[in-house]
């Protein structure tokens, strides 16, 4: 079920490291209408994160009957780990009336982009630069030295997919960037571009 309505459906996606989970918690507290589309997906959880909260935790088998059922908007394999968003779930916030934040890699944002009937607006977070990427990373603590080496790798391939979004903001001052956010959305939500 999908219809244009009065939400606004946005994509926040950024290379790994880059602030788009803590912007993302941000959306959320600031404007109430906000819920974060919960992905599936196959990685082990983090120990602070909560099954159906954070993500929803499934196994590989649980993951490719998902695919064969064609119960995803949207699905990739980010480094070693499958992440899908539930066309159910979405469906339901719409349904609801709430806006949607889409927390996705690039490859999930060309996939949402195919369904013409949602309007997405699209932001991209970039760090100021890999060394800063590569200090958020380590500083984080969230992953391996062999994890965050591919994260680091990735950066490149990542951040040339700029192009594919509505804005680009650099995530050098938490404060700054989510207040230009904070614009793009009253920006959108008064004009009903959505």
């Amino acid at each position: 079920m999908l219809h244009k309505g009065e939400v606004l459906l946005m994509i926040l996606s950024s290379p790994s490291g880059a602030g788009k989970t803590t912007l993302s918690k941000k959306i959320q507290e600031k404007f109430n209408n906000f819920k974060v589309s919960i992905s599936h997906t196959t990685r082990k959880p983090r120990p602070n994160e909560i099954n159906g909260i954070d993500y929803f935790f499934v196994t590989k088998d649980e993951f490719s009957k998902e695919i064969r059922n064609e119960s995803f908007y949207e699905h990739a394999q980010i480094f070693d780990n499958l992440y899908g968003t539930s066309k159910k779930s979405v469906d339901g916030l719409i349904k609801k009336g709430n806006d949607i934040l889409f927390d996705i890699d690039w490859q999930g944002t060309n996939q949402l982009s195919k369904f013409k009937e949602l309007k997405f607006v699209k932001i991209y977070l970039i760090p100021p630069n890999k060394k800063e990427l590569e200090k958020r990373l380590l500083k984080r603590n969230q992953d391996t030295i062999e994890t965050v080496k591919k994260r680091l790798n990735a950066f490149e391939v990542d951040r040339s997919h700029w192009k594919d979004y509505d804005y680009v903001i650099v995530n050098d001052n938490l404060e700054n960037c989510f207040l230009q956010i904070k614009k793009i959305i009253m920006s959108h939500k008064n004009k009903k571009i959505i």
